[in-house]
C-alpha cells in the first residue's frame, strides 16, 4: 500500500504540472499482473478522456512527459493506461520501514477504539457442535481477530436458546432414551432429536434416577430439559475448546424474558403502528416496507416467536454501548435478518449498527457416508472428532478458506495430508523453513541483532525474487483491512499461499548465508516475511511453528 500512495502521489503531482483535472473519485491505481507493465498501473487516462475529449493514449502519454520523481525508474504510456516502474530504492525504504514496525505491521487504526460485537456459532444446546458450526467458529473468530488488528475494541458474544420448542424437543427425546434404557419401549418424537449422542446419558440418568420419572410430566419436563441443556453445554464448550475458540459474552434468551425485553420491544413495535391481529396472532407490516411477507411476531398462544425475540436481544447490543455489530450466521437465515434490520430501522437505530456475514453450508468429500450435517437426524460428524482427527490448524485454515458465500466442500483427503500439498502446511512451512535459517545464522556468527536488521544496508536486494517479495510484503495491511471489512478471511488465505509462493523457489534457488553483504541484508528481508506470515497465521487462529 506504501507502493500505491507513492504512485497517487506522484500522478497527482503529473496533474499539476499539466493544469489537469483530478478525479473526483480518486487516482485509480493497482498493480499489474504481469510484471512488464511495470510495478504499478493507472487507468486515469480513461476517466479524464470524457471530460478533455481526447484519446486515453494521449492523455496518458502525456502524463508520462510530466512523471517526475526519484524513486520512479521509468514510465510508459500503454494502451490508454499510465504504466509506472520504481527504483529499488524505493523498495528498500518500504522494507526498512515494514521492519521498523515489526509486529504491529498490518494494524489500522480504523477502530478507534471503538466497541464491535461479534456473534457467532450461537448454536441452540441440543447437541454438540458439528462440521459445519465449525465454519462459523473459524469464520466469526478469524472476523474478530481482523476487526482487533482495524482497531476496534471486539467483544465475542454467543448467544443461547436456552428455552423453546426445541428445547423442550430435546428435553422429550432425552427422556425417551431413559426409558429405553428402563426396558420400556418408548419412541423418540418424530420431530426430536434422534442421535445417538443422547443414548449413553438416558443410560446413565437410569441408572442414577431409576423409575423417578415413568410418565412425561410437567416435573419431568423440567428436570429433563435441565440436565439436558446442562450437558450439551458441556459438549458446546469441549467442540469450543478444541477448535480454540473462547467467548467473551454468553447471553441467554431465558435472561431476555425474565428482564421483559421481549414485551417491551414488541410493545414499542405496536406503538409506531406496525403491529397488527389477525388469526389469534400478533405480525408485523413488514410488506408496507417493501419486503416479501409479514412475519409472525407473537404466536395465537402467546409465546414470542424466535424472531421477536431476536429483534429484542438486538435492542439489548445496542443499550450496552456497542457501536456495531456483526452476526455471523447461515444462509437459511437471510429472511430473518432482512425483518431484523426492518425493526430496528422502524425502531429509530441507526441504520449501519448491524450486519451479517452470511455464509453457506459445509459438506464433506472424502469421507463415505457423511453428507450435509444434521443434529436432529443424529447424521454428524462432531467438531471435536475432526479436530482430534486432522488438528486445529487444518480445520481452522480449511473452514476460512474459502470465501462465506460459497458451499464449503471439505476435503478430507487433502486435510489429511502433511506435506506441501496441503495449503496450511504450504504456508506453514515457509514459516518453519526462515524460522531455520535464523538458527543456522546464529550458530555461524551471522544473525542480526534489532539494531542490526534496521541499520543494514539492503542494497544487494535486488534479484526479482527478492523485489517480489518486498512489494508483496507491501500489500499486507490492505489484504488486513480489506479481509475484514470484506468479511473474507480467505483474502488473507489467498495471499499467505501467494506469500509462500515466492518465498519457497526463492529459498530453493538463493544461498542466504556466507554470502558477505549480501546476507545480512537477505536475512532482513527474511525477517519482514517470517513478521508477516505469523501475523498473518495469528489473525486466522492459527499456529506459525517454528519447527515442522
Amino acid at each position: 500500500m506504501r507502493l500505491e500512495a507513492l504512485a497517487r502521489a506522484v500522478i497527482a503531482d503529473a496533474l499539476t504540472k499539466l493544469s489537469l483535472p483530478s478525479p473526483s473519485e480518486g487516482i485509480p491505481v493497482k498493480r499489474p499482473e504481469k510484471a512488464e507493465y511495470g510495478d504499478i498501473s493507472s487507468r486515469i487516462a480513461f476517466l479524464l478522456a470524457k471530460e478533455l475529449r481526447r484519446p486515453p493514449q494521449g492523455i496518458a502519454q502525456d502524463l508520462v512527459t510530466a512523471v517526475s520523481h526519484p524513486d520512479i525508474a521509468s514510465a510508459e504510456a500503454v494502451g490508454g493506461f499510465l504504466n509506472i516502474r520504481l527504483r529499488p530504492v524505493a523498495l528498500w525504504r518500504f522494507l526498512r520501514e515494514i521492519l521498523a514496525e515489526g509486529e504491529g505491521y498490518g494494524g489500522w487504526d480504523l477502530g478507534g477504539g471503538r466497541s464491535l460485537q461479534v456473534e457467532f456459532v450461537s448454536s441452540n444446546p441440543t447437541g454438540p457442535l458439528t462440521v459445519g458450526h465449525g465454519r462459523q467458529a473459524a469464520l466469526g473468530d478469524a472476523l474478530a481477530n481482523l476487526f482487533s488488528a482495524l482497531g476496534w475494541e471486539v467483544t465475542r458474544e454467543y448467544y443461547l436458546n436456552d428455552e423453546g420448542r426445541q428445547i423442550e424437543l430435546l428435553a422429550k427425546s432425552l427422556w425417551a432414551r431413559y426409558r429405553q434404557a428402563l426396558g420400556e419401549d418408548v419412541p423418540v418424537p418424530e420431530d426430536g432429536y434422534h442421535g445417538d449422542y443422547l443414548v449413553p446419558l438416558g443410560e446413565e440418568l437410569a441408572r442414577e434416577w431409576g423409575n423417578k420419572y415413568p410418565g412425561w410430566t410437567p416435573e419431568a419436563a423440567e428436570a429433563f430439559r435441565r440436565v439436558a441443556v446442562e450437558r450439551m453445554m458441556g459438549m458446546i464448550h469441549e467442540d469450543l475448546a478444541a477448535i480454540g475458540v473462547s467467548f467473551d459474552v454468553w447471553t441467554k434468551e431465558g435472561d431476555l424474558h425474565r428482564r421483559g425485553l421481549v414485551r417491551e420491544v414488541f410493545e414499542a413495535l405496536r406503538e409506531k403502528g406496525v403491529v397488527y391481529e389477525k388469526d389469534g396472532a400478533f405480525w408485523m407490516r413488514s410488506t408496507s416496507y417493501g419486503l416479501p411477507r409479514d412475519p409472525v411476531l407473537i404466536r395465537s398462544d402467546g409465546t414470542p416467536t424466535y424472531l421477536m425475540v431476536d429483534i429484542a436481544y438486538h435492542v439489548d447490543k445496542y443499550r450496552r454501548g456497542f457501536a456495531r455489530v456483526i452476526d455471523v450466521q447461515g444462509a437459511d437465515h437471510v429472511e430473518e435478518q432482512q425483518q431484523v434490520k426492518l425493526a430496528l430501522k422502524i425502531l429509530g437505530y441507526p441504520e449501519g449498527f448491524l450486519d451479517y456475514c452470511v455464509h453457506q453450508f459445509v459438506t464433506l468429500k472424502g469421507r463415505e457416508g457423511v453428507e450435509r450435517m444434521s443434529t436432529r437426524k443424529g447424521k454428524f460428524l462432531r467438531l471435536k472428532d475432526l479436530v482430534d482427527e486432522l488438528g486445529r490448524d487444518v480445520v481452522r485454515y480449511f473452514m476460512v478458506r474459502r470465501k462465506p458465500e460459497a458451499h464449503l466442500v471439505f476435503d478430507m483427503e487433502l486435510a489429511k495430508k502433511t506435506s506441501m500439498e496441503n495449503p496450511v502446511y504450504y504456508v506453514q512451512y515457509a514459516h518453519t523453513r526462515i524460522a531455520s535459517i535464523f538458527r543456522e545464522a546464529e550458530k555461524r556468527g551471522e544473525s542480526l541483532t534489532d539494531h542490526g536488521i534496521r541499520e543494514v544496508d539492503l542494497s544487494p536486494l535486488d534479484d526479482p525474487e527478492e523485489i517480489a517479495l518486498i512489494k508483496e510484503l507491501d500489500r499486507f495491511p490492505d489484504v488486513v483491512r480489506k479481509a475484514a471489512e470484506g468479511y473474507g478471511p480467505h483474502l488473507l488465505c489467498e495471499y499467505l499461499e501467494g506469500l509462500a509462493g515466492i518465498f519457497h523457489p526463492y529459498y530453493n534457488r538463493v544461498r542466504i548465508l556466507g554470502q558477505g553483504k549480501a546476507t545480512p541484508a537477505r536475512l532482513a528481508l527474511l525477517t519482514a516475511v517470517k513478521t508477516v506470515l505469523a501475523k498473518g497465521l495469528s489473525l486466522l487462529g492459527v499456529s506459525a511453528p517454528e519447527v515442522m
